[in-house]
Formats: C-alpha cells, sequence, structure tokens
C-alpha cells in the first residue's frame, strides 16, 4: 500500500469516528448489521465456498493451458462455441456473485476474451439450477421459467455487449499474447480434467445449502449425505495431488490461490460491510428501512422495475436466500415484473462483488458489466409484468 493510500484511510477512519452520530438508534443498529452480515458471511461462504473457489482459481491460473483457454473463451474463437459453453458452465455451481469471482478471475486473467469472460460471470450466480428449482417451487413454474431463460439469455447479451463495447482492449490483449511462450504440458488433458472436476464437485458439495424442513425430496438426502460426499472427495483429491503432482506444481498452485485470495477478500469483506450497513439483512432493518424499499416496486412501472434492479444489484444474496425475500416481498405487494427484475440483476451482483469486479478487470469495465445488466433487468421485468397479472 503506498503512503498516500495509508494517508486516506487514517483520515477517513478518524473523520468517521470523530462525525459518524454514534448515538442515534439507528447507526448504531447499522453497525450492527454490518458486523453480523460480516459474521453471517464468514461462518456460511468464507470456508465451504470461497476457499474451494480459490484454489480452483489458483489451478486455472497456473496448470489450464492458455491456448486452451484462448482456443475457447478468447476474443477471436468462435463465437457460437465459446458463448454457449461460457453461458452454461457455471450452471451446475450453485454459487453466489461472489464465490464466482475468483473462477473468473482465473479465466480472465489467462487471457479470455471479455465477452465469454463476463457471460461466465453472470452465469455463475444466475444460472443456478437449485435456485430455479426453488423459485418455481415457492415462487410460481411462471417466475421460475422466466428466471431460466432469462438468466440464459442475459449470460449471453451481457457478453456480446461487453465484447462490442471493448473490442479494441481485447484486440490489444491478444497483440500483447502473440509473444508469450507455450505453456509447457507437464500432464494429460484426462488428468488435469479430472483434477479440476473434483474441486469443482468439492465446491458444489460443500456449499450445499440445507432444503426447507417440508421438502422431502431427494435433495435433503444428499445434504444428509454432503460431509460424506465432501470428505470422499478431498481423500481423492489428495491422492491425485501425491500422484500426479511434483513440489513445484503444488507450490505454485498454493501462491497463485493465495494471491487470488489477497486480491479479492479484503475487499470483499468491506463491501460486505457497507452493504450490511446501508441495507441489513433480510428482516433486519438497517440505515435504508425495509418499507421504503417495498413501497417503491409495487406495480409494473419503469421505475419500479429499475429501483428493483438497482437494489437487487446492491444488495448481497446467499446463494438461495434471494428466494424467500422475493416471497415476503411480493406478499408486501412487490409487482412481478419487478420481482423478475431483482432475480435476474440480484444475484449476479452485489456491492461487494461490483466493487471486486473494479479491481480485476477496471473501473470502467466493471461499471459498463453493472449497467447492462441492470439495463436487461429492466427490460426484462416490464416485459415479463406485461404479460404475467
Amino acid at each position: 500500500m503506498k503512503e498516500w493510500q495509508k494517508l486516506f484511510w487514517i483520515v477517513a477512519i478518524f473523520l468517521g469516528a470523530y462525525y459518524i452520530p454514534w448515538e442515534s438508534a439507528i447507526i448504531r443498529q447499522s453497525a450492527l448489521e454490518a458486523f453480523m452480515m460480516l459474521q453471517e458471511y464468514a461462518r456460511e461462504h468464507v470456508l465451504t465456498c470461497l476457499a474451494p473457489a480459490f484454489f480452483i482459481a489458483g489451478a486455472i491460473a497456473v496448470f489450464v493451458s492458455q491456448a486452451a483457454v484462448l482456443k475457447y473463451f478468447g476474443a477471436k474463437a468462435n463465437k457460437f462455441l465459446s458463448y454457449s459453453v461460457a453461458s452454461v458452465s457455471g450452471s451446475v455451481l450453485a454459487v453466489c456473485s461472489c464465490t464466482v469471482l475468483p473462477l473468473f478471475a482465473g479465466i480472465y486473467t489467462r487471457g479470455a476474451g471479455i465477452g465469454p469472460a463476463t457471460a461466465f460471470l453472470y452465469s455463475g450466480p444466475a444460472i443456478n439450477v437449485l435456485a430455479i428449482i426453488l423459485t418455481a417451487k415457492v415462487l410460481g413454474w411462471q417466475l421460475g421459467l422466466a428466471r431460466a431463460i432469462g438468466a440464459i439469455l442475459f449470460a449471453i447479451i451481457a457478453g456480446l455487449l461487453m465484447a462490442y463495447i471493448f473490442r479494441k482492449d481485447d484486440a490489444n490483449r491478444e497483440t500483447a499474447e502473440i509473444f508469450l511462450p507455450d505453456d509447457k504440458k507437464t500432464r494429460p488433458l484426462w488428468q488435469n480434467g479430472l483434477y479440476m472436476l473434483t474441486m469443482v464437485l468439492i465446491l458444489i458439495f460443500a456449499s450445499f445449502v440445507k432444503p426447507s424442513e417440508s421438502d422431502t425430496s431427494h435433495w435433503q438426502a444428499i445434504y444428509s449425505a454432503k460431509w460424506y460426499v465432501t470428505a470422499l472427495l478431498l481423500i481423492v483429491l489428495a491422492v491425485m495431488l501425491k500422484a500426479w503432482f511434483v513440489k513445484r506444481d503444488l507450490k505454485d498452485w498454493v501462491e497463485s490461490s493465495w494471491d487470488f485470495a489477497l486480491q479479492i477478500l479484503p475487499l470483499l469483506l468491506a463491501g460486505v460491510l457497507v452493504a450490511g450497513f446501508l441495507l441489513g439483512r433480510p428482516g433486519h432493518p438497517a440505515l435504508i428501512p425495509e418499507q421504503y424499499i417495498q413501497a417503491l416496486v409495487g406495480g409494473n412501472s419503469l421505475w419500479a422495475n429499475f429501483f428493483a434492479s438497482i437494489v437487487g444489484a446492491l444488495m448481497y444474496f446467499a446463494t438461495l436466500t434471494e428466494v424467500p425475500i422475493l416471497q415476503g416481498l411480493i406478499g408486501s405487494g412487490m409487482g412481478q415484473g419487478p420481482a423478475l427484475a431483482l432475480l435476474l440483476a440480484g444475484p449476479a451482483l452485489s456491492l461487494p462483488s461490483m466493487i471486486a469486479i473494479a479491481s480485476i478487470m477496471g473501473a470502467k469495465k466493471a461499471a459498463a458489466y453493472c449497467i447492462i445488466v441492470i439495463i436487461l433487468s429492466t427490460i426484462a421485468g416490464m416485459f415479463y409484468g406485461s404479460l404475467v397479472p
């Protein structure tokens, strides 16, 4: 950290301590909510979601051939193939908008085009099979189907728009990559593929959320066995590491994973604190009262859909929590259009993820991505709201 940055944070903390009216009950409540949200995030996501995601990102950066990345995700790759793969590749990962960031960082830093990379960034948390099924079950099959179709289309459209807007930047990245040496292959492709698949399965089972008490389907059985399956997968991973990897490989993998953690985790935790202070946890008031938000998203006006998209983009949604939140909001008078707008913008974005995305691909690209998601969510909400009573 540079000296002026240290001075900035010292001054900012001092001014906050001096001027923030901590004697106010709402300020104290908001501060408590910020740390309660941080505690909830630390307990439910850091070890079971973020830690595996960082190791997957490190593995992508170290072991995935750059030539392979460019073949399927490069700016000059076949668009149908690259966007098809990118837009559905996140469907098996039951992760939130923050957990997908290390995976996105690993792909983007290895030379993936901005279009396919952002398509993957959106698809990771948005095209979640479990969340779509739960949406259809709790909120109705129409909203569940609209969410599934909208999420897949959004991933592709957002990626294409980002690729078009920043086409010159992608061309410059390609020019620089021509002079990079070829990656050396130390293992067969099937070994790297099986190794990556094992880590993805560890992430899926470790972060598998508990179904509702009324759900007697096979999801309960999967949840009951999640830690046994996770432990078995960890044993399989350890055998792979022992048999297929040399000491240098393991060192590079750990160092790369740690670099991603240092780059993303502090910003994520700071963003969670800010989001908790402003918006609070579901059902717990903070600086911005919940009733004000609910009063602004009734009906199907342009403003209601736009506001729902903005709120969804700023709020942090842990995986699947958006469904019970929306159930309560709809019960309080929220329109069907704004509900879909929030569903499409909420899981894909959050204030913490916005901050981290800017650190990965720059503030300009991050702002463009966030604006695209918000606009698309608003349009989709208005269209759906005009079809459904």
